[in-house]
């Protein structure tokens, strides 16, 4: 794993997060409790700030970024992100979940509970509102999700839980360091 200061800035991790071997964290990001950043992913707060917030889980090969004065990005709780997503100084909502192979761009807003289909391109500015299924390219709304399609985000987010713990756990079997929470300089 990487862990890179840069401007002046360290990334500060909370309290049991999981970083793969292979994900990489620079500059100005925070990782809330209970974060996961799997495989070959990176977060990169080079140039405006990155918050991840409380038990998300960013899956493999994953990139999050932003540009120079356009940003910050923020992940609120429970957000999940599939594998190989590319998200760019944008907001996402809590329980939110953005597919596999998805793309939200500067500026874009997912909402609460919302769901962005796996391929899915979220041009930048657009607000996808709480609840609704996104998709195609560039995303347009489907239709609102059911109560219990909305409910049933939280399974992703509760599995990768249970994924990072595993891995924790295997980590201590094997002896590998954990990270330690950064404090803020």
């Amino acid at each position: 794993m990487i862990i890179r200061p840069f401007r002046g800035a360290t990334p500060v991790l909370g309290e049991r997060v999981f970083l793969a071997e292979t994900a990489a964290v620079v500059g100005d990001v925070v990782l809330g409790d209970d974060v996961s950043i799997w495989y070959g992913s990176v977060v990169r707060g080079d140039c405006c700030t990155i918050r991840v917030g409380a038990r998300s889980n960013v899956q493999d090969n994953s990139t999050l970024h932003v540009t120079k004065d356009v940003g910050p990005l923020l992940l609120e709780e429970e957000v999940t992100l599939g594998h190989n997503c590319v998200v760019h100084a944008c907001t996402i909502r809590r329980g939110a979940l953005v597919g596999m192979n998805a793309t939200v761009l500067d500026g874009a807003e997912i909402g609460e509970k919302a769901l962005v289909a796996a391929g899915a391109v979220v041009l930048g500015g657009t607000v996808v509102p709480p609840r609704t299924l996104w998709a195609g390219s560039p995303a347009r709304l489907r239709r609102p999700l059911t109560d219990a399609e909305a409910d049933g985000l939280d399974a992703y987010w509760r599995n990768y839980l249970e994924y990072k713990e595993e891995y924790l756990r295997e980590d201590v079997r094997r002896g590998r360091s954990l990270p330690l929470p950064v404090p803020v300089l």
